[in-house]
């Protein structure tokens, strides 16, 4: 509309005008709308793994993210000067076999030194090898022998350390290492079992041994959550999961030499409760509502988290909400700042005295971010999300063993999460528990340093005798 068009209406009397300035305050309230939609649209556009919790595969496959550093312009491997290291000569009585060689004749000459004595120090080398790897079968053959005074025919029994089953237990402990431990399909556990083995196995027959060693770890999977219970310490997250196609989410806590996953249906608060239960430990988590109902005052929030967070925030092309997440963002860094050079040197005191100014200025940002108005809109929730749940902030600032970030957590779910990308999850309630059994074995004996082969093989000789099984704790 031009000036011409505008006096024109307003020459046309009050009515006309009126109509026309109706017409214009609704297309500017539908425009206003879409332009919020878009707004959010390019908001969620710009997550990605560095500014918000979606994992690096959710990242965008466009190329590297605008601010990200500089690539070396070092070649990969060693740089010149480094020393190295290699694969050093085992102590003797780790050697299987010695196998000396003599030299027959003067590699100058020619001439024969048969006979001659050695000269000087012997060269050592060592190689190690598989030995051939072949699947033995033992035969137990169970005769009847009848009563001469009643003449009853009593057949022999299998002795107490003999499986029913058709396979032993190590054989049964390495199917289900492979397939938990080391995150193979069951099918490539059977091609792998005949490759290596020697052994034609089905894959229902894969998949029946892992749900056998599952069941087996009933009570150590119990065990397991009554330790996580009772650390000092609890690192709790949360990520998807898939049955039969259908949505789950598989939780996880973590202490320091214990892994307690659950499959649950829901992120709800209530699961949070199934898996702590009535624990007195110092939560570690994100900021996920359904860990609202814990006592700040034990609790820790992830730095690493709010790392995130506010680099999405400083991010914004909006000034106030870019202020507030640059703002945020070098108190975030200088908060992993003071934790590495506590970690240095062990003085708390320091931590504590270098804590102080980074909580005063995080506490005015925070406050002058929950003001309502349009110019927090997009940040507001955050800056009062943290006011709310100040105390959670800084508990590592006091408390010993409590780490500012979640990472123990989110490396002890990384396992969990790339068996569930390799194997879509589990088929049914039965496949579930097996699942969270073994990977809560798996991700313990890591932390403990056991192996898990040789847990598992202690498992089911134990389950072949009717004994308990071993615990994990």
């Amino acid at each position: 509309m031009d000036r011409t068009e505008a006096e024109a209406i307003y020459d046309s009397g009050r009515k006309a005008c009126v109509k026309v300035l109706v017409a214009l305050a609704n297309q500017v309230e539908r425009l206003e709308g879409r332009v919020g939609r878009l707004e959010e649209e390019i908001r969620e556009l710009r997550r990605d793994s560095d500014n918000s919790s979606l994992p690096p595969s959710a990242d965008p496959r466009s190329g590297k993210r605008p601010g990200k550093g500089k690539r070396s312009e070092r070649k990969p491997g060693g740089q010149p000067g480094h020393p190295g290291s290699g694969r050093g000569l085992l102590p003797i009585e780790q050697v299987d076999e010695v196998v000396e060689h003599l030299p027959e004749q003067c590699r100058a000459c020619g001439h024969s030194l048969a006979g001659r004595p050695t000269r000087g120090p012997t060269r050592r080398h060592q190689v190690a090898e598989l030995p051939e790897i072949a699947v033995r079968v033992t035969e137990h053959r169970l005769a009847r022998r009848r009563c001469p005074d009643c003449g009853t025919i009593t057949q022999a029994g299998l002795p107490a350390d003999v499986p029913p089953g058709r396979f032993g237990p190590r054989l049964e402990g390495a199917v289900a290492t492979l397939a938990a431990g080391f995150r193979l399909s069951r099918r490539q556990v059977a091609e792998l079992c005949r490759e290596l083995f020697g052994l034609e196995i089905a894959v229902g027959t894969v998949d029946a041994i892992v749900q056998r060693s599952g069941s087996a770890l009933r009570e150590p999977q119990e065990r397991l959550c009554d330790a996580v219970r009772g650390a000092a310490v609890v690192c709790i997250d949360e990520t998807g999961w898939k049955q039969a196609g259908e949505k789950r989410f598989l939780w996880g806590a973590f202490s320091d030499e214990a892994a307690a996953l659950r499959v649950a249906p829901s992120r709800h608060r209530e699961e949070a409760e199934a898996l702590l239960g009535n624990s007195e430990a110092i939560v570690s988590s994100d900021r996920w509502w359904a860990y609202d109902h814990l006592d700040p005052n034990r609790r820790q929030i992830c730095w690493s988290h709010l790392l995130r967070d506010f680099r999405f925030h400083a991010e914004s092309p909006l000034a106030h909400q870019r202020e507030f997440g640059e703002g945020g963002l070098a108190i975030a860094e200088e908060v992993f700042a003071s934790w590495r050079r506590f970690q240095a040197s062990g003085d708390r005191r320091r931590l504590r005295r270098e804590a102080r100014p980074l909580q005063r200025e995080l506490r005015q940002l925070c406050e002058k971010g929950r003001r309502k108005s349009v110019k927090t809109r997009y940040h507001r929730g955050l800056a009062r999300n943290l006011l709310k749940t100040w105390p959670a902030l800084w508990t590592f600032v006091d408390k010993e063993g409590v780490e500012p970030s979640n990472n123990r957590a989110e490396r002890g779910l990384r396992h969990a999460v790339i068996y569930r990308k390799l194997s879509q999850g589990s088929r049914c309630e039965q496949g579930a528990l097996s699942t969270e059994r073994l990977l809560s074995a798996a991700i313990s004996c890591r932390l403990q340093g056991r192996s898990l082969f040789a847990y598992l093989v202690e498992a089911a000789q134990a389950s072949i005798r009717g004994q308990p099984t071993p615990a994990l704790v």
